[in-house]
């Protein structure tokens, strides 16, 4: 009697909650949003189109949960950081597929433990920054990776992403879930997730696989719409439509007001960072649905997007103007890593975005929020390179650039010459590196914010050193980028406040005060007030600031004092001609001092010091009686102030003039002979190439031997041309020909080495493409016997090229040709390309075809 008597207090006391629920977010939702029936996500005050643009960021649950608990961080002080800088980055968009495996039993039970807890911190948090929230409550994953899986008790464990959208036992999992997660309340907000303001929709699911009949798809999705609105939901619902192309139109049927998509143009999980132009892969967002009539009236929202394994800051703006393009109101990347694990890129080592790791492209990433958030829907600017300026916005592959120049705001992700479109006017900078109106030599983020006239507001950033590729494979032993706290000499350049103004700090425990002489004045990380000389700042007003505290400031502490080179050396360089080599350089103070030691096999020895051009980059010039052709090997020496020695590569202690010290490894270059061929291709050791298709069976993809020892050759092989109906390889070369760069226009014949496999000849086509995303291409014949096919520079045709990776989801772009060609110029070349199956009717493209490569290089005349 007690439990029946209990439980039915409970149903009346849920009842009439749900009642003054519903009459709260009544008029709570008047501050929400939307869908119109055009499709269009508004306010509910006002009307107005609302945009949304943000990150997804996974500290609550899985990997993010685990790393933090092994370094024995405080969760909710490492969410504190993070969702700070979100707010300094200027986002206001949150999104993560919410690892229910983590939360539920296999019934779908929700559990009320330390993932939901801190789910719900980071909703209060997020809040308190005025970040919109869209829930995504069914992950359908796995919590493991980047470790093998854990297991748990959710029922996703028991259904795999097939099975969860198929099988009525997964269904009712999930409904029984949906009902209990829309119920809860968070213990932060005193709110469910229908009474936040703040979580202004959700998504059902994250990345469905349907199978079977499209009417049992559209039956899920309405079964899954109709569990969350019996909660009380009464905000948007979107659902997955690009996972699953094949059932758009069984989800465009459903009882949903909105649809989401994912976009990551570069692919995924290279394990290296890609180099050369990749903004063509960005160049628009291309959507297959817009022939399904129900199609039209939903709302578009991209849940997850990344420019994959790049560190260029140019990709996000320009991918924030082709969602534009294509309508979209909502953006958020995958994932943003936390501050504590950011120094290893542990959590999802092909994406790398973080502010204090990462400041260009943090900087870039705000400039595309400010993009997303002013651009139109629907505009077209070009294609590519014409769309690299758009609206107040600009984006540049040869600059290393992303850059927003409006009368109040200018933002740029490196060093700029751009002249501010009105000094007089600004009322914000954010950057890294230097421009007309600031001189910084570090290497961090910073920001100067207006408060009123005469008083500013600067954060600088410690600096951060990129020392190992970030896109490798990860370990949390490993550092990638390290963080530097230095004092760097400043000039801020700004009418409002003169050559002579105060700088006072102002985050907790700095004390740092001086004036500016002539604008200038050394300066460390930190938050700080730049006050006009005679300027009261009693009174000081920071409503510019936003969600941001006057006196804010986060950054990480150096994880390693250590001194550590990192350093590439060229392939190749000129002979007769002096050339510089170059390293990065972290640990060490200005008493240290850096040596290169060089020799080569003709036995010349030099010993040469390093010189410091920029904070951490140090550089050395060999003369040109070095480079004689032949091998130079060459080491870096690092003596600290201490006397004591450390040598690199290898980063050896000791005395390297010592008699018995025995350490002799070396980085080497090649000196070319004079009329020497220079190599673009060779498979003996380029294979970070890409291959369309993927090719990766045994049988398909393959390094063999041939007659001469020691040279491997590619062989591709397919049983036919299926998909774009071609195959071919892609190889980037730009950083093989930087020590021969002079010599480049006197090379005038492209040669190839290479031969089919199959029985009759097979004709293939050849393209070197520039760093302005042209190609430039001719068709050669290739027969069974190995042979060199000389392919003169000057009969080269403007031509289109593969975009590899393949962008995915794979309803997108695979052929590109630029907007504008220019003549061809061998000094912009930077991949070869070579692709068989072009121009073949379909009967001959399911055929067998394969060739193999043995060396790809350019010749002079008379060689």
């Amino acid at each position: 009697m007690k439990k029946t008597h209990w439980c039915s207090m409970k149903l009346l006391l849920l009842f009439t909650l749900l009642l003054t629920a519903n009459t709260e977010t009544f008029s709570q939702n008047r501050e929400g949003v939307y869908v119109d029936k055009q499709g269009v996500l508004r306010w509910q005050k006002g009307n107005k189109e609302a945009n949304f643009f943000g990150v997804n960021y996974t500290v609550p649950f899985a990997y993010g949960y685990r790393s933090h608990k092994a370094l024995n961080a405080d969760l909710e002080k490492a969410i504190d950081q993070d969702v700070y800088h979100f707010a300094r980055m200027g986002l206001d968009a949150f999104r993560v597929h919410v690892w229910d495996t983590e939360i539920t039993d296999s019934v779908g039970n929700l559990l009320e433990n330390e993932h939901l807890r801190l789910f719900d911190y980071l909703i209060a948090k997020l809040k308190e920054r005025n970040i919109k929230i869209l829930v995504t409550p069914i992950a359908y994953w796995g919590s493991g990776y980047p470790e093998p899986d854990v297991k748990t008790a959710g029922f996703s464990s028991i259904y795999n992403k097939r099975q969860a959208v198929t099988e009525e036992e997964a269904f009712l999992a999930q409904e029984k879930y949906l009902q209990q997660f829309f119920q809860h309340v968070n213990p932060y907000t005193k709110l469910t997730y229908q009474d936040d303001p703040d979580i202004i929709a959700m998504e059902i699911n994250n990345e469905p696989h349907h199978s079977g009949p499209k009417a049992r798809a559209t039956e899920f999705v309405n079964r899954m719409a109709a569990a969350v609105r019996g909660t009380g939901w009464t905000k948007p619902i979107f659902y997955n439509i690009s996972e699953s192309p094949t059932y758009a139109d069984a989800v465009a049927k459903a009882n949903i007001d909105g649809v989401s998509f994912q976009w990551y143009p570069t692919g995924l999980v290279a394990n290296r960072t890609l180099k050369g132009n990749y903004l063509p892969h960005v160049d628009q967002y291309r959507i297959p649905f817009d022939t399904i009539p129900e199609y039209a009236s939903k709302a578009r929202m991209v849940y997850e997007f990344d420019a994959g394994d790049i560190l260029q800051p140019i990709m996000y703006p320009a991918m924030a103007r082709s969602f534009r393009g294509a309508g979209f109101q909502w953006a958020t990347q995958f994932a943003y890593d936390p501050l504590a694990t950011a120094y290893g890129n542990t959590e999802y080592q092909t994406h790398y975005l973080n502010l204090a790791y990462t400041p260009s492209k943090a900087v870039s990433y705000m400039i595309a929020s400010e993009a997303f958030h002013k651009l139109p829907r629907l505009k077209n600017y070009g294609t590519y390179p014409l769309d690299t300026v758009f609206d107040v916005f600009r984006v540049s592959y040869k600059e290393n650039l992303s850059e927003m120049n409006a009368p109040q705001k200018f933002y740029y992700s490196n060093t700029t010459r751009t002249k501010p479109a009105s000094v007089s006017r600004l009322t914000q900078i954010a950057g890294v590196g230097s421009s007309p109106v600031v001189e910084y030599k570090g290497t961090g983020a910073y920001f100067i914010d207006k408060l009123e006239n005469g008083v500013w507001r600067l954060e600088v950033m410690p600096d951060a050193i990129h020392v190992r590729d970030p896109f490798a494979k990860a370990s949390p032993q490993k550092i990638v980028t390290r963080i530097q706290w230095q004092e760097h000499p400043m000039e801020i350049s700004l009418p409002d406040l003169g050559a002579d103004f105060s700088i006072k700090g102002q985050n907790p425990g700095n004390t740092y005060t001086t004036t500016a002489n002539n604008s200038s004045f050394q300066i460390r990380p930190g938050t700080y007030l730049l006050t006009r000389r005679g300027k009261s700042v009693r009174n000081v007003k920071h409503g510019a600031l936003g969600a941001i505290g006057l006196n804010e400031f986060l950054a990480p502490l150096p994880l390693t004092n250590e001194v550590y080179v990192s350093h590439e050396p060229k392939s190749e360089v000129s002979a007769g001609n002096p050339f510089t080599i170059e390293a990065k350089i972290v640990g060490i103070d200005t008493a240290a001092k850096v040596s290169l030691a060089a020799n080569s096999l003709s036995g010349a020895w030099k010993t040469v010091p390093m010189q410091q051009a920029m904070p951490y980059t140090y550089q050395a010039n060999l003369p040109a009686d070095m480079a004689t052709p032949g091998l130079i090997r060459y080491r870096i020496i690092v003596e600290t102030k201490e006397g004591g020695f450390v040598t690199f590569p290898r980063g050896h202690k000791g005395n390297p003039w010592a008699w018995d010290y025995v350490e002799d490894d070396t980085w080497q270059t090649y000196v070319a002979s004079e009329n020497g061929a220079l190599e673009l291709f060779n498979p003996t050791q380029d294979q970070n190439i890409f291959v369309y298709p993927n090719l990766w069976r045994p049988d398909e993809r393959q390094y063999l031997t041939g007659e001469e020892s020691g040279q491997l050759i590619l062989r591709l092989a397919a049983k036919e041309l299926t998909g774009e109906g071609v195959m071919g390889m892609q190889f980037y070369f730009g950083d093989k020909v930087k020590g021969r760069q002079g010599e480049l226009p006197t090379f005038d014949r492209l040669v190839i080495r290479a031969r089919t496999t199959n029985p009759e000849p097979v004709q293939a086509k050849v393209s070197l493409i520039t760093d302005d995303a042209s190609a430039y291409a001719a068709n050669i014949t290739l027969d069974n016997t190995f042979r060199e096919i000389e392919v003169p520079l000057n009969t080269l045709q403007s031509s289109s090229f593969m975009l590899l990776p393949r962008p995915y989801p794979g309803f997108h772009p695979f052929w590109f040709k630029p907007g504008k060609v220019e003549p061809f110029n061998l000094n912009q070349a930077e991949k070869f390309e070579i692709t068989v199956g072009e121009g073949l009717s379909p009967a001959e493209k399911g055929k067998p075809f394969s060739f193999e490569v043995e060396g790809v290089w350019l010749e002079k005349s008379g060689q």
